[in-house]
């Protein structure tokens, strides 16, 4: 399960050929060719990978790199620098780049639910043994840590007094941090969370089942960029709708892309992790971003930003792709539904 970390881990940001990636004669036929970026390595990037592997993008006039990037953060300086003006990204690194003066804005939802788990050594299994341990999230200020903090809380702990919370890095990363017992607890995403289960580790709470709205891993770009190619955004949109579509109509195909970018062998864990991808309260077929999700991450950042309690989840968001394709019936039609 582990070794795909390897394989990614070696994918690094070339600025001078993002750059060339990102050109485009208006005057040529050829597919608009541009670089877009993500910093996952689990079952939350799965509508990237579906529509690059399944060449949906490539149907709709894009061409498309992917590019891996270890962090959101570096994510979105790409997106805001125009290195890679597309992103999947979660809701923290867009509104904090947006606060910061950036034109970062959400143009499909994605994601619009967090399926973290809070798990722990099997031999804790309540709140009061978790105390005084220590919860490994990626990077402070994302979303691996609200959700660690969120959790906790709901637990009844104090995430600033009763535990200590590190940052270790990418899921499998964490879950190293959590099998070599360097840490008590960690959050995890699919396939992690059903990985770590069968191991013996301790489910100790299951975010989404918290009732935590969320925008988390949706698709992104700058306000400038829409102005400059709404055609470009449109076709993304289109692509990112029908890769969702495409995900839920087509398990097994869906499935086998899964298990070959994650190198997921087991049959169990690959059927869990696909049924969660796709379930749509967290993959909607109308792929618009939450507004209640942008306001629990405005909510969060408002504690310490008065910037974030100003603003409202509709500034950062540009639904009018995604309610062109809702409006004209193209979603509809995908789902065989009448008007």
């Amino acid at each position: 399960m582990m070794r795909y970390m390897k394989r990614h881990a070696v994918s690094l940001l070339i600025v001078a050929a993002l750059t060339s990636l990102g050109s485009h004669s208006s005057a040529s036929a050829a597919p608009f060719k541009m670089a877009v970026g993500y910093s996952g390595l689990s079952a939350d990037q799965l509508v990237m990978w579906v529509a690059k592997d399944t060449g949906i993008f490539a149907k709709n006039d894009l061409d498309v790199q992917l590019v891996y990037f270890t962090g959101g953060t570096t994510s979105v300086m790409a997106m805001v620098s125009g290195d890679a003006p597309m992103v999947q990204a979660s809701g923290p690194g867009i509104v904090s780049a947006a606060l910061a003066g950036a034109d970062a804005v959400y143009v499909v939802g994605g994601i619009v639910t967090l399926d973290y788990w809070l798990m722990t050594l099997p031999e804790i299994k309540t709140p009061e043994q978790l105390k005084g341990g220590i919860v490994a999230i990626a990077r402070f200020g994302g979303a691996a840590d609200f959700v660690a903090r969120f959790a906790l809380a709901k637990l009844g702990l104090n995430p600033q007094k009763d535990v200590t919370i590190v940052q270790t890095g990418s899921t499998p990363e964490r879950l190293a941090a959590l099998e070599s017992r360097r840490v008590q607890g960690t959050v995890l995403v699919s396939p992690m969370t059903f990985a770590a289960q069968k191991k013996g580790y301790y489910l100790m709470a299951d975010v989404a089942a918290l009732g935590l709205a969320y925008q988390h891993q949706g698709g992104a770009t700058t306000r400038r960029f829409i102005r400059e190619h709404p055609d470009v955004v449109r076709h993304f949109v289109k692509s990112y709708i029908e890769t969702v579509h495409r995900m839920k109509a087509d398990r097994q195909g869906g499935m086998k892309i899964l298990a070959r970018h994650l190198n997921i062998d087991d049959r169990d864990v690959l059927e869990k992790t696909y049924n969660s991808s796709i379930a749509d309260s967290k993959l909607p077929p109308k792929q618009y971003p939450t507004l209640d999700g942008l306001k629990t991450i405005l909510d969060q950042l408002g504690e310490k930003d008065p910037k974030a309690r100003a603003a409202k989840p509709q500034d950062f968001v540009d639904n009018r792709f995604v309610e062109e394709f809702d409006k004209n019936g193209f979603i509809d039609g995908l789902y065989g539904k009448k008007r």
